[in-house]
């Protein structure tokens, strides 16, 4: 959507020295200068701003596409519980973004930033709760209480490192064009995230001998059986793959979450220094809620969003007893994100040329076709890995476009709001909120489904109508919910135009704030720029 990005970004930075200089003249020649290269972000900063995004994605990854039959077939969870564990999850989880949220508006700018210190001390206890969610405990009657309390406990642990992470947005750069560009990173690390947990998690559970019984009415006897053994052997190494898997994640989140503190540093707005009282919390949250762009966006990404999150709930399951790719499932996973990883680029340039809400109809509504032919296929190994490929190139759109459009939406609240600041964190965590919400309903719903459609736990095969609903959830449901939020995208009021005048317009704001600075001390001054 940013067209002309480089030609942008250039004129805005030399805006700001000639302010400057109208209001010192001899001063502005030494002491200017500098500031305008603050302005711009390095590769190295837009790398380490990146690389943050990935342990959300990375653990996301992992729990979204192997929790649901990790904890049918390897805790062995009933279906009624399971879904219990799923939604409740999901749903505490969305509880705890607004909450996050309010606790951040609240919080005080210090040394670290005022989101910093939130991601710093959240880590190692994510990290600790993350790993006891993939441990079977020696107590089957509390096994739900144990997933349930360190799933919500990861769940609201993960929420107060990404709820600020997300609002860091606005605070590496006041450029649009240098924030499109960092979340273009952004996005590029994390859907390299999801395929790190993707094939972290897939290839190392896939190498266990999960064990399942052709005739689930012979589970009993089986039991009983020479086979115990085996069984036993063979659900202990699936057991110890799954753990793995969580300690080799565990890592990659907190190598991240170092490298996100140590090279990305907080911007504090010049206009935003200068406001001495913050908006109230709920007085923000109205005023949020009632600003009407940032209601059609949300509106239209949660039913695209809930379509995605459908298809990984329950791809692993799909492709397990649907189209009876046992064996292949985590490398079918693979393929769709190593496609969405390197379409991130093409997507970024696609929207820079030829604007962010045609990006959003073309990408999204291309995956449309590829559930249509997925549905109606045979059971094709190689037509199911192009599927895949395909599919990974609407995800990546699914991915770059929220993130990229949310900031224009706070940029458009800012001009119609100028005297409030500290509202980044409500705009970032409601829309986490009504998403992460709508997914546990979904992930409830689903899991429901096959309780009632007759899933077998341990089972080598599952009855026809746990195959056609697991059709229907991977396939029909995400059509509809993607024509449906590509309708309501028809609302969305910001276009190019708007965005360049919107552009314009703070760019004003910035340099009669920074011009007015012009004559405090140069401490002041540095403080209130940076």
């Amino acid at each position: 959507m940013a067209k002309g990005e480089g030609a942008e970004s250039g004129s805005a930075a030399g805006l700001l020295p000639t302010s400057i200089l109208q209001a010192s003249e001899r001063p502005a020649q030494v002491k200017k200068e500098p500031k305008k290269k603050k302005q711009q972000l390095s590769v190295c900063n837009k790398l380490c701003y990146a690389v943050g995004g990935a342990p959300y994605q990375v653990t996301g990854c992992a729990l979204g596409f192997f929790l649901q039959i990790y904890l049918l077939d390897v805790a062995q969870v009933g279906p009624f519980s399971a879904s219990i564990i799923l939604f409740v999850g999901r749903a505490w989880d969305a509880i705890t973004d607004p909450l996050v949220g309010f606790c951040i508006s609240k919080s005080s700018w210090t040394c670290l930033g005022r989101l910093m210190p939130w991601i710093i001390f959240s880590t190692p206890l994510a990290v600790i709760a993350y790993f006891l969610i993939w441990f079977v405990p020696d107590f089957p009657q509390g096994q739900t209480y144990w997933y349930l309390l360190f799933y919500c406990l990861f769940e609201t642990l993960v929420t107060c490192f990404h709820v600020p992470y997300s609002a860091l947005t606005m605070f590496i750069s006041t450029e649009q064009t240098e924030r499109d560009s960092a979340t273009a990173y952004r996005m590029t690390v994390e859907v390299l995230g999801t395929v790190l947990g993707t094939a972290i998690q897939g290839q190392i559970v896939g190498q266990a001998d999960m064990p399942c019984f052709q005739d689930h009415n012979s589970s009993a006897e089986a039991s009983q059986s020479t086979n115990r053994t085996h069984y036993i052997t063979s659900h202990r190494e699936t057991q110890n793959a799954y753990l793995l898997a969580a300690g080799v994640i565990a890592s990659i989140y907190v190598i991240c979450a170092v490298i996100l503190t140590l090279g990305v540093r907080e911007r504090r707005e010049p206009y935003e220094a200068q406001q001495t009282e913050p908006i109230a919390y709920f007085q923000g949250l109205r005023l949020v809620m009632s600003h009407g762009p940032y209601i059609k966006l949300i509106t239209g990404f949660l039913f695209t969003s809930l379509a995605f999150m459908l298809v990984e709930g329950n791809f692993v399951l799909f492709c397990t007893y649907t189209l009876g790719f046992r064996n292949e499932f985590q490398n079918l996973l693979l393929a769709i994100m190593l496609s969405a990883t390197f379409t991130i680029p093409i997507w970024q340039w696609f929207l820079t040329r030829f604007g962010k809400k045609t990006a959003v109809y073309v990408g999204i509504s291309s995956a449309v076709p590829f559930l249509i032919l997925v549905a109606l296929m045979e059971s094709n190994l190689i037509v199911t890995y192009v599927v895949a490929v395909a599919a990974g190139i609407s995800v990546a759109a699914a991915f770059l476009l929220p993130w990229s459009m949310l900031p224009d939406v706070i940029d458009d609240f800012h001009l119609k709001q100028p005297h409030f600041h500290g509202t980044e964190p409500i705009f970032f965590s409601f829309y986490v909120f009504f998403t992460k919400f709508a997914s546990g309903v979904s992930l409830g719903i689903s899991t429901l489904s096959l309780d009632f459609a007759g899933y077998q736990t341990l089972s080598c095969s599952q009855p026809e109508r746990v195959k056609f609903t697991l059709n229907m959830l991977v396939t029909m449901a995400p059509i509809v919910l993607i024509l449906l939020g590509l309708l309501l995208f028809k609302l969305y009021p910001i276009d190019e135009e708007r965005r360049r005048q919107n552009k314009k317009a703070l760019q004003a704001l910035r340099d009669e704030a920074s011009s007015s600075g012009c004559s405090e001390t140069d401490s002041t001054e540095l403080a209130s720029i940076l």
